[in-house]
């Protein structure tokens, strides 16, 4: 079979049977071959190795809006009002380092929300608006070693979503998930700086952009929350295609596998009434699609040079 016609039959199943009320921010570990990914509203971190099918869940004292891998085997994991370092490996329960906090001055109004590291080693994240009016108070941060926290110079957003960065890692993509629309700037890692600010890709049928990734080609991977399905976007913004997603809110994608030739995707459980949640009990957990002709990427690392060690 050619890899069109495999590419043209395949079809997404679960992966991981989790459940969970929020899943979001997963990433593939390339070197454990292991996914990690949290249910923020259960505050758990997850941990799944496809290739032996063993599965692990943390407890976390908060709510774990995105989380990185770091060079040292760490993981990075923003709580929802803090940045700290762990040891997934510990036995028990984990031991958490704290970093930096997030936002203070605006104390439970806001929370960390979608991240991930751009391809120099920082960590790049958006804070979410707590508040019951749904405010646009949250900003986006880089997070480094040698700077700290730096605020990123884009437009405050009520749910920030969809950061992921091209292969050169020279474009910041990101949406704000209340506008049916993602954004690309151009982005200097060294000054934290953002410029040329436009739109990459409207969402023609008004749905909700959620978590993204970039595979090998430069194309983006978009998880559609209200529309079961996750877009690939050519690197012009064109939609390249729709693969649909059986059930949940697709919340966020990696691509992972030995040959990096998977695509997982996270789902959540919340607002879907119980006919729904009946019909379709695999609501949360992990969806795997095999990606036939298309490669990922190593999902980059946190530079951790400069702050405490294990």
């Amino acid at each position: 079979m050619s890899a069109a016609s495999a590419a043209a039959t395949a079809r997404a199943t679960l992966a991981v049977d989790s459940r969970c009320t929020l899943g979001e921010g997963i990433v593939w570990d390339d070197r454990r071959q292991a996914l990690f990914w949290t249910d923020i509203l259960s505050q758990a971190l997850w941990a799944h190795l496809p290739r032996s099918g063993a599965t692990r869940r943390w407890r976390l004292p908060d709510r774990l809006g995105c989380l990185a891998l770091c060079d040292d085997g760490r993981l990075l994991l923003a709580l929802a009002k803090g940045l700290h370092l762990t040891m997934p490996d510990a036995t028990g329960e984990l031991i958490l380092q704290p970093l930096a906090g997030i936002e203070p001055e605006l104390g439970s109004d806001t929370r960390s929300n979608d991240g991930r590291c751009d391809r120099a080693g920082n960590f790049v994240f958006g804070t979410k608006s707590e508040r019951a009016d749904g405010a646009p108070i949250g900003g986006f941060h880089q997070f480094s070693a040698r700077h700290g926290l730096r605020r990123l110079s884009l437009p405050s957003a009520a749910i920030p979503n969809s950061i992921c960065f091209s292969p050169d890692g020279g474009t910041l993509y990101y949406c704000d998930s209340i506008h049916p629309r993602i954004y690309r700037c151009d982005y200097d890692a060294d000054e934290a700086r953002v410029s040329n600010l436009r739109v990459f890709a409207e969402i023609a049928d008004g749905g909700t952009p959620d978590g993204s990734t970039v595979d090998a080609e430069g194309f983006v991977w978009n998880a559609r929350w209200d529309r079961a399905c996750v877009s690939r976007h050519a690197p012009d913004g064109r939609l390249d295609r729709d693969i649909p997603i059986p059930a949940g809110h697709p919340s966020c994608c990696a691509i992972g596998g030995a040959a990096f030739d998977t695509l997982y995707v996270t789902t959540a459980r919340i607002d879907l009434d119980d006919d729904t949640l009946a019909a379709t009990p695999e609501a949360g957990g992990v969806h795997a699609f095999p990606l036939h002709g298309i490669a990922g990427l190593p999902e980059p690392r946190f530079a951790t040079t400069g702050l405490p060690s294990p």
